[in-house]
């Protein structure tokens, strides 16, 4: 017997059909898309996975260097395990990193949109300097005036910031269970009246957190508790994220045990209609890595235990 009902009225993306046939996408399929550029892999390994992440990041730091060019890369704060591998490789490579600049992708924000300071410690700024940057030897590590974070002094002119560096040789990312790109959330989409030229164009900004991402971050950072994740964040926009020369995206969200929390969304973004909602969809358009753990491939199903 069927049920036919509509989706909450709090999400902005309500495409039931839509929803239905990105579910009903097997693993056997996941991996075929019409655009050669989108390129998806799944990666049943996690350690594996977080290796490969570490190895594209470094091996591209070690192709501009190589080249005599500068580098530019704009960063994600997780997924987190393939920093401390990367650091591992710069150190024993002894490769510097004198000419690399990063833009981290986004702070957290206040009520204010003041953003977080670096001694507050859910501050990205400050996982960032533990994760990757301070574990690097001080004489690789790249100038601490190429190490950018939106903030709430710079988030005006942050996506000019990155122009003027030449523009992100590539964007490192990963997939908000709304379907976000690093704070840039789903409800934004409304304000584009279905113009996709203007959202493809939006900078960066200080945004209000969707719901799905208060509760997708209290429960992998905060433990679980809502009233811990702060309301608002500086981030960066669809300009900076599609405008890079490449785009390198690592889905890791699987809880174990059959769980996976971005097992429906991975499929939505890369395989549902492109729109201004899911700014994810957008990277079907692009030139994009877009690489799945195991456990995330697997197909959607219902489960009652």
């Amino acid at each position: 017997m069927s049920f036919d009902y509509s989706l909450s009225s709090f999400l902005p993306f309500r495409d039931a059909d839509a929803c239905r046939a990105a579910r009903e996408i097997p693993r056997s399929q996941i991996t075929e898309h019409a655009n050669p550029d989108f390129r998806i892999r799944v990666e049943d390994d996690r350690g594996a996975l977080y290796r490969a992440f570490a190895e594209d990041l470094v091996g591209r730091i070690r192709e501009a260097r190589d080249a005599g060019r500068r580098f530019t890369a704009i960063l994600p704060v997780g997924p987190v395990p393939q920093y401390d591998i990367a650091a591992a490789m710069i150190n024993e490579e002894g490769l510097s990193l004198e000419h690399v600049t990063t833009f981290n992708m986004d702070e957290y924000a206040d009520e204010e949109g003041r953003t977080a300071p670096e001694s507050w410690e859910g501050s990205f700024r400050a996982a960032m300097w533990k994760n990757f940057f301070g574990l690097i030897d001080e004489r690789l590590r790249p100038a601490e005036e190429n190490i950018n974070f939106p903030d709430s002094a710079n988030i005006a002119s942050y996506s000019a910031m990155i122009e003027d560096a030449g523009g992100a040789d590539v964007c490192y990312g990963g997939i908000g269970w709304s379907g976000h790109i690093a704070f840039w959330e789903p409800h934004l989409g409304a304000e584009f009246d279905g113009d996709l030229d203007a959202y493809r164009d939006a900078p960066g900004r200080i945004v209000e957190l969707h719901p799905m991402t208060i509760m997708q971050n209290a429960l992998h950072t905060f433990g679980a508790d809502w009233s811990w994740v702060p309301p608002k964040a500086a981030t960066v926009g669809p300009r900076d994220i599609l405008g890079a020369r490449h785009r390198s995206f690592w889905l890791d969200g699987d809880l174990g045990g059959g769980v996976s929390w971005q097992r429906f969304i991975a499929r939505l973004v890369a395989h549902g209609p492109v729109n201004e909602f899911v700014l994810g969809s957008l990277l079907q358009e692009t030139r994009c890595d877009y690489t799945i753990l195991g456990g995330v491939a697997d197909d959607v199903q219902l489960t009652m235990s």
